[in-house]
């Protein structure tokens, strides 16, 4: 995994979230490519100095949530899918727009709640 993965010490998120989300960082910019053989729990936690258990949880969530897959005594893998945020928000929106149907509300309020939404964010 040519990736640098860098834990910050005593940081504000936990080990695990810091290597899931510098992996799924990765995977956004192309810095790992689908297909792309991932280092065994044991190996990265070697590397990075952390304990098995924790890059272990990074990977179920990564694999949860359909960055890596893994592929049974073969390996860890990055996903085939294709980027799996942009996959996660078309299931949601799906998902959304099914639910403002079932409410009968009209698109125009639907696509106003999404706006409004995503500005809250910001």
């Amino acid at each position: 995994m040519p990736v640098r993965i860098v834990i910050a010490a005593g940081g504000p998120a936990p080990a695990s979230e810091q290597v899931r989300s510098q992996v799924v960082e990765a995977v956004k910019d192309d810095r790992l490519v689908p297909g792309e053989r991932m280092p065994t729990v044991r190996a990265l936690a070697v590397e990075l100095g952390l304990a098995p258990n924790t890059i272990a949880k990074a990977y179920r969530e990564l694999e949860s949530d359909g960055v890596i897959e893994t592929r049974g005594r073969s390996g860890t893998f990055v996903s085939t899918q294709g980027d799996a945020s942009h996959r996660r928000l078309q299931e949601a929106a799906a998902e959304y727009a099914a639910l403002a149907r079932r409410l009968k509300v009209p698109t125009d309020d639907a696509v106003h709640a999404v706006e409004a939404a995503l500005r809250i964010g910001t």
